[in-house]
């Protein structure tokens, strides 16, 4: 397992690559009415600049996550980077819309191969208190880097322009190859290991059909029939193939069916949360972009201070006391934001309930990400990972769908608002319910 020579640069390596990820997301968020005035585009344009990436993010993953366990980890994570890095690039260059639209969708394929070799990686490297202590930094990083992305995208929006915020992943993309190169094993794989072509093609028509059906534009019913034909398909192929893309003996385990099923519910919330809170802080208390993001900071800060202590924690708790705590606490923190209205501000009505949220959520991500790859081993860690990413991934689409649904229905963005966060109050209640029942007995098992 590692050495402490090694510790530092391969955490490194992995933690940036995660973060390049994050931050690309959220220069869309904070972007997207800059990028529509720069390139003309129109309001369906502009959700296919997201939904694109989404697609191909989504449909990808589980390719992306098993390639790494047959061709070798750093051979797949240097390919991965190369392709996040190019796309990033064509986007940054964009002028017009199948121009970035492409470019997106080409960026979300890195993603899809960066995101669970890295998970990967960390699993490879590291083993007891090193692998609980990566693990959490992990983890961390899923809100951190969320959070802080917020505010570098509206820095970036705001007062250079929304490009940079694409530019930028070159230099570091180029950097972590080199870090790769110099750091991380070359590792070849498992011999004689041949990819699951059948299950790889079910699974990405699949995937990328049901990510479809949430975030496209029109026939989303004939989109989502043809998921669950594919995936069905793909399911049916799994069972009786030799080498699995995503082996089913994946979901054998209480915990980890657990903390897939929990991450779903508690991504589909917080990406909701993420996406209409700086549109209502922006639309009802006339923040800037830059503002909105600079607002989050007391999430951010808490999150941080918090996650940190995780490691700490865990050996204290448990794994599955700790998440039962983050997500409580999340759920009040939720809970508490459906009550605001303009009159009751800024402070009271988003800073205080952030706070709450943001040590549920720093208590909450690591313990998710560990039992998720709880039990696995070494040839599974991969396919482990891209579950992981797969259920971050689509929960986060599901629950922003849900929640912007909801926020639609009302007449007023402010009652619409409050809608939503109780909708998202309730995904967290479900999530809650899955640590209790599933990850917590399985754990203790």
């Amino acid at each position: 397992m590692t050495k402490n020579k090694r510790f530092d640069w391969i955490l490194l390596i992995i933690l940036f690559s995660y973060f390049m990820i994050l931050l690309d997301n959220s220069i869309i968020f904070t972007g997207t009415v800059k990028i529509a005035q720069d390139l003309n585009l129109t309001q369906q344009t502009l959700s296919w600049v997201s939904s694109a990436y989404s697609l191909t993010f989504g449909g990808f993953l589980l390719l992306g996550g098993r390639a790494g366990d047959l061709f070798g980890r750093r051979r797949v994570f240097e390919i991965g980077l190369i392709i996040f890095g190019l796309g990033s690039l064509i986007v940054g260059l964009a002028l017009n819309a199948p121009m970035i639209i492409a470019a997106r969708a080409f960026q979300g394929i890195g993603s899809a191969i960066l995101a669970p070799t890295t998970l990967a990686i960390l699993m490879d490297t590291y083993d007891g208190p090193a692998r609980v202590r990566a693990i959490a930094y992990y983890g961390a990083m899923a809100g951190i880097g969320a959070s802080v992305s917020l505010v570098i995208g509206g820095i970036f929006a705001s007062l250079l322009t929304w490009r940079v915020g694409f530019f930028i992943n070159i230099p570091i993309s180029i950097w972590m190859f080199y870090l790769a190169v110099r750091h991380l094993t070359a590792d070849q794989g498992q011999a004689g290991g041949h990819l699951d072509w059948v299950g790889t093609l079910t699974s990405l028509i699949g995937m990328s059909a049901l990510v479809y059906s949430i975030v496209g534009t029109w026939a989303k019913l004939p989109a989502l029939c043809l998921a669950i034909v594919m995936l069905a398909g793909f399911i049916y192929q799994e069972q009786r193939t030799a080498q699995p893309i995503m082996p089913l003996r994946l979901f054998a385990d209480r915990e980890r069916v657990g903390a897939y099923l929990g991450r779903f519910l508690y991504l589909g919330s917080m990406l909701g949360f993420w996406f209409i809170t700086p549109q209502l802080m922006q639309n009802q208390l006339g923040f800037s972009a830059l503002m909105a993001g600079v607002a989050f900071f007391p999430l951010t800060i808490v999150n941080f201070i918090v996650a940190l202590q995780v490691a700490h924690l865990t050996a204290k708790w448990g794994n599955g006391g700790l998440l039962v705590s983050g997500i409580g606490l999340t759920l009040i923190g939720m809970f508490w934001l459906s009550f605001f209205t303009p009159t009751v501000g800024y402070w009271l009505g988003i800073a205080l309930p952030m706070v709450v949220i943001g040590i549920g959520q720093g208590l909450s991500l690591s313990p998710f990400t560990a039992a998720g790859v709880a039990h696995t081993q070494g040839a599974d860690a991969g396919a482990a990972s891209g579950v992981v990413n797969v259920m971050h991934q689509i929960g986060g689409s599901v629950g922003l769908s849900i929640l912007v649904a909801v926020q639609n229905v009302a007449h007023s963005q402010v009652i619409g608002f409050q809608h939503a966060i109780l909708t998202g109050s309730g995904l967290l209640l479900l999530a809650l319910l899955a640590a209790i029942f599933l990850i917590v007995p399985g754990e203790r098992k």
